[in-house]
């Protein structure tokens, strides 16, 4: 697999904080990767999905994505870069309510000025994907909590941005719901390629991705490889880890 994006020796220090959010670190995320991202409240998680969005500019380091030098966009630069890249997956759906299910997976292909037809056509084959497309025309107070981040899933990949950030997108969903959220982004991180850096605390979200940096006092300070293990096994392996990290606190 080719390489995605780089992170190298990234450190972000916030000033009258004793310690650096994210101190010197370095990974690459492979083109298609499903990569989570685990950690304690404090670790550096949020920090760091902040910085390779954007959203933040490190102290010192180079996040490359392509050719471009994500740390040194301006704020406009950024901005576009964003639009055009990236997408973005929250706790919270962020939905219009005034608008349908279709209207607002649709608002990116919008807001970019697609023809029509694209739009159709992209809109349907994301609600496929993702199991709601027998609500295009419902409004979200008409949707469970599941659904509803599954339109907010299907939102951000309509663009075919090829990176895709998830903030701890089961964090207010069930077990149930969760499981079809999780299914849907392993199957269009299988069926489109697109790249997807899932941010969770929740070792059975974590037990769908490929591979896992622990983050701890803003360092990597260990990885996991599910390699063509299944998933149950993968779970298995993220528990004991997970113990193995509870117990050095």
């Amino acid at each position: 697999m080719s390489t995605l994006l780089q992170v190298k020796n990234i450190t972000k220090i916030y000033p009258n904080q004793p310690k650096p959010s994210l101190d010197n670190v370095s990974f690459e995320v492979a083109q298609g990767e499903f990569l989570g991202i685990m950690g304690a409240s404090g670790s550096g998680k949020t920090t760091l999905l902040n910085v390779l969005s954007t959203i933040d500019v490190p102290t010192n380091g180079h996040i490359v994505m392509g050719k471009i030098h994500i740390e040194k966009l301006g704020q406009k630069q950024a901005a576009d870069f964003r639009k055009n890249n990236l997408g973005f997956i929250f706790q919270e759906y962020f939905l219009l309510d005034s608008l349908t299910v279709r209207e607002n997976i649709a608002v990116p292909l919008t807001l970019l000025h697609k023809p029509a037809q694209e739009i159709d056509r992209k809109v349907k084959e994301l609600a496929e994907l993702f199991g709601i497309d027998s609500q295009l025309k419902k409004y979200p107070s008409e949707l469970s909590g599941g659904q509803r981040q599954r339109v907010a899933a299907a939102r951000a990949m309509v663009k075919r941005p090829p990176l895709i950030f998830a903030d701890e997108p089961t964090g207010a969903l069930d077990s149930s719901s969760a499981t079809e959220l999780l299914t849907a982004l392993k199957e269009v991180n299988h069926t489109l390629g697109t790249t997807i850096l899932m941010v969770t605390h929740d070792p059975y979200a974590a037990s769908y991705t490929d591979r896992i940096l622990y983050f701890k006092d803003g360092h990597i300070i260990s990885e996991l490889q599910r390699h063509n293990s299944e998933r149950r096994c993968f779970y298995e392996a993220i528990m004991q880890e997970s113990a193995r990290q509870d117990e050095k606190r």
